[in-house]
């Protein structure tokens, strides 16, 4: 009903930048918030960043100063700017929306959706 896809990944120095997409399909109604996770090996998944709909942001602190969090609504897409890149930002990253889709002509919630996610490494 609903598709995330995660693009953008790679390998990459310490340092470096890399932009990550993701892009929400299927039968959306609305879309509130969205938001990046990432994950570790050996660790939980942790909130990277969030952009709602008035276009107000949130940053883990961990990503303050060198992430950057936007949304183009036209695409229902979200991209995270991804600056002086740290060993330590190397995880899965995924997308996660917080919004309505219409499901055999009733309303569910879409932030049970989750993408394949896209692999970030940051050699040092």
């Amino acid at each position: 009903q609903v598709q995330l896809v995660e693009s953008g990944g790679g390998l990459v120095q310490a340092g470096g930048s890399l932009r990550l997409s993701c892009a929400a399909s299927g039968s959306i109604v609305s879309i509130d918030a969205m938001d990046w996770y990432r994950h570790a090996p050996g660790e939980q998944r942790e909130f990277v960043a969030r952009i709602k709909s008035d276009g107000s942001t949130t940053y883990a602190d961990s990503v303050k100063g060198r992430f950057s969090i936007s949304r183009d609504n036209a695409k229902n897409t979200v991209y995270l700017q991804m600056n002086s890149l740290k060993p330590e930002d190397t995880a899965v990253y995924y997308c996660n929306v917080a919004g309505l889709y219409e499901s055999d002509g009733l309303l569910a919630i879409m932030s049970e959706y989750w993408g394949q996610g896209t692999q970030v490494t940051v050699s040092s």
